[in-house]
Order: structure tokens, then sequence, then C-alpha cells
């Protein structure tokens, strides 16, 4: 930073979810007491959280959630009960192969859009795996786990709809019978299975992948931990996004070279854009220069999470930019391709759309209300758009609670000169 430039903005980016209920999940199949440190509150963690309770894992606050303590069970749980996942999909995708790796009657449900998302390949995953698994004829929840315990053995598992149904049967991996090889296709969102293998081993586990696409885990269960959980990479794109458009510079904290995230790559992306990064061993620093540059095309498969966050600056861009690879983003809490295309077109913007991408051309934004389809990142995307583009408002300003309840007051802390007056 020279003399003349404003000095950093620190924004204050809570705990990741995905490491979180990785960590939640872990720490109750492990033996002994495990300890998060400064793990995520919000409405998706809380699910998780209350679901393992529900699974009879004793789960302890401390420090007005400062950190989570877990009592391990040391295995997969036993009993009987319906367990509610409300609208987090970790929950509808971690928690039955645990609980299949256990013994007993369990019933899974959530809310109307989490039942939207299907559940179908992992249930035939884990019918493969000796349980008896019982969804909707269209393959969604409610999802029935009747099982006295996973054989383990080979598997065959499609990976295009979600990363997420393999990082499951993964991290049941280590509580079977027997060692499981799990043999993966057209895999999307590596970086998060590459999260699941790190945290799996910080818990003691045996993974390998010794040849690509071919996971083994050995039968030795799980060992308790000790566990910072970094800030949310995702989260941290939308104030990295803001810096870019707005001329300053925000730093995260704990967002570092050694993170375990892949969505920090999208400092990479905002890098073709014109914006300046700066990695270290304890921070990521985003400085902008008020101006984006586009005419680029971008595959943004593996960090689907922040396309939209791309996508809502976009308009801003001094040509058209073009994000692909994102077909799965279509099975997230919305159709996401389609919901950023229905709000840009509604502001005015020219966007073209297939099956796995979005072409986003530059223009003036209209005054609008955002359609947010009760989807986070959709209402914090646009959210910074609202930064540059007057007369932007959200229809569901609340749906951040999912993953960070106080999104608006940070992004208000850090950027009080532009939030227009009309944004509610």
């Amino acid at each position: 930073m020279t003399a003349a430039s404003p000095p950093a903005r620190q924004a204050r980016i809570p705990g990741s979810k995905s490491l979180t209920n990785r960590a939640l999940l872990l720490a109750a199949a492990a033996r002994g007491t495990s300890v998060l440190k400064a793990p995520l509150v919000s409405d998706d963690t809380v699910a998780f959280r209350h679901a393992l309770t529900g699974l009879g894992v004793r789960i302890e606050r401390e420090s007005g959630d400062r950190a989570w303590v877990v009592a391990g069970l040391g295995r997969g749980p036993t009993g009987s009960g319906s367990v509610w996942c409300e609208d987090a999909g970790t929950a509808a995708r971690f928690l039955p192969p645990f609980a299949a790796a256990g013994q007993g009657d369990f019933r899974f449900e959530g809310t109307a859009q989490l039942t939207a998302r299907p559940v179908a390949p992992l249930a035939e995953a884990l019918r493969h795996l000796g349980a008896d698994v019982r969804t909707e004829p269209d393959g969604r929840l409610p999802l029935r786990v009747r099982s006295a315990g996973l054989d383990g053995g080979e598997l065959g598992l499609d990976g295009k709809l979600s990363s997420q149904f393999l990082s499951g049967v993964l991290m049941a991996g280590p509580l079977m019978r027997q060692p499981l090889v799990l043999t993966v296709h057209d895999l999307v969102s590596r970086p998060y299975v590459d999260m699941t293998l790190a945290l799996m081993r910080r818990f003691g586990a045996h993974v390998g992948e010794d040849v690509p696409g071919v996971f083994t885990t050995d039968p030795a269960g799980y060992r308790a931990a000790e566990l910072h959980i970094e800030p949310d990479a995702s989260t941290a794109s939308y104030f990295f996004a803001a810096a870019a458009i707005t001329g300053t510079t925000v730093t995260v904290a704990g967002l570092d070279r050694g993170s375990l995230q892949g969505d920090l790559r999208f400092t990479e992306v905002l890098e073709r854009a014109g914006a300046h990064v700066e990695r270290t061993q304890e921070a990521t620093t985003v400085t902008g220069t008020g101006a984006l540059r586009g005419g680029f095309t971008v595959d943004m498969g593996e960090i689907s999470d922040t396309f939209m966050t791309l996508a809502a600056i976009a308009p801003l861009a001094d040509g058209p930019i073009t994000i692909r690879g994102i077909a799965h983003a279509r099975l997230k809490e919305s159709d996401r391709i389609a919901a950023v295309a229905e709000n840009l077109r509604a502001l005015g913007i020219r966007t073209d759309v297939g099956h796995d991408r979005i072409t986003i051309h530059p223009g003036p934004c209209a005054p609008t209300e955002i359609a947010c389809h009760r989807d986070h990142r959709i209402a914090m995307a646009f959210s910074v758009l609202g930064l540059r583009a007057d007369g932007i408002t959200l229809d569901d300003r609340g749906c951040v609670a999912k993953t960070f309840p106080g999104f608006h007051e940070e992004l208000d802390r850090l950027f009080p000169q532009y939030r227009p007056a009309t944004v509610k």
C-alpha cells in the first residue's frame, strides 16, 4: 500500500459453513471430545447441530458460541427418530450416511426448499453399501434409513450433481466394517472434496486417492481433535467484490495461503477483472480500481458458490463476461443460473443463458426489487451491486441468515458512503 492509498477495511467474516458442518460430523463420529473454535453460527449450522443432537450427540456451547464442544460417539448413531434438516443441504447429504453407519431407523426431513433438491444418488449408494433406504418416488426427501451398519467394499458414484454426495459417503467410510473403495465420475466442485479429505485426516482417518477419482478409506474410525474454523471464503467473496467495484481495499484475516477453502480462488477471478490481490500467511487483501475489466470467459465450476458474486457485478465491467461450468448450480437453494438471469434482466441488463453458462453484458442498471428465491447467495451478491447501482431492494432481506445473519450490517459498516438510501 502506498502513502496515498486508503487504509484497508478489515472485514469481519464469520466461520466457514462448509468447515463447520464437516467438522461437526467428524467430531460426532470421533472417539473422545473435540473442540471447534470460532464455528459459524447461522441457520444452516445451527440446524446441523440440532440434527446431530437428535441423533444422540452431546454438543455444548461455550463462551457465547465461541466454541462448540462435541462429545463423540466413536461410531455411528443408534436408536430411531425423525431428523429435521431445515434448509441445510449438508445435513440432508452428510447425516444419512452417518446414520447408516450406525444402527437404527431414522427419517430425514426438511423444508420445501430442501425437499426440492435431489438425494437419489445418495440413497442408491447407501443401498449398495447395505442399508435399507427409502425416498419419495421422485428421489427426494423425506429419506428413511434403516441400517445395522455399512459393509464397505467397492462403490461407484456419479459426481456431476453435487460433490456433497461423495463427501457424505466418504466421511462415513472409516465407520464401515470393511475398507471402502469409492470411484467417482464427472466430479463437480472438487475443492470441497479436498476440504473433506483434509478434515478427515485432521480427525485421524486413513483416506487416500492413489488413482485420480478413486478414494479409499480404512475402517479405523476417527479420533477427537481441536480445530479453529477459518472465515468463510464464499462469504468473503462479496466483500472482495465490493472492494473491486468501489476502488477500496478489503482485508480478511485468517483467509491465507494455507486455506482449505477452494472458494478463495474467487480472488483470482477478480485479478482477471483488474483488481489487485495480495495473499500472505495471515490474510488475503483485495484492492480495486472502481472499474472492472470484462471481455473474458471463466470456468467457475469448481467455485460455483461464488459465480453469482461475479455475475451480479458484471454489468459494471467494460465488456461482456461469460461464466461456464456451472450446470450443477441449478440444483442448489434455487436454480441459480435462472435466478441470476431473471434479476439481471429485471435490472435491464442483457443476459444470455445456456445449460451450464451465463453471459452478462455491461450496461446501466434500472431500479428494481431483487427476487431472492429464499437464496442467501442471491441476496448477498445483488446487495454488492447495490453499492454502485441506485434503487436496488431485496424481497427477502432476512434470507442471508442461512450463512451470515449480520451480512447487511457488516456491508453497511464497511461501505457506508456507497449504500444508496433505497436499499432496504
